[in-house]
């Protein structure tokens, strides 16, 4: 399945507590359980103002869908073409 980064703007972000976060998750695991697609929300990077999460899905589409019924911004999906790491140097 392909693997997309999604960027999302939310001001305050960084500032957020514990349980507002936990709130969140919640929340986007209930809409992927919900979705009916194959999905899978891989991992979310916390920044200051900005959230940056690593999504599986078939789609774009389903992404922004997440997103719509989530009431979560989607400000950039971007399909991860290939990934590389410090191992990829050893090749």
């Amino acid at each position: 399945m392909p693997q997309f980064v999604v960027e999302r703007n939310i001001p305050g972000l960084g500032q957020m507590d514990a349980k507002a976060l936990s709130d969140i998750s919640a929340k986007s695991n209930a809409v992927v359980a919900s979705l009916g697609v194959p999905y899978k929300w891989v991992t979310s990077y916390v920044t200051g103002d900005k959230m940056y999460c690593i999504h599986e899905a078939d789609s774009a589409d389903a992404i922004y869908e997440h997103a719509r019924k989530g009431g979560f911004p989607a400000d950039r999906v971007t399909e991860v073409q290939t990934m590389i790491g410090p191992e990829t140097a050893r090749h």
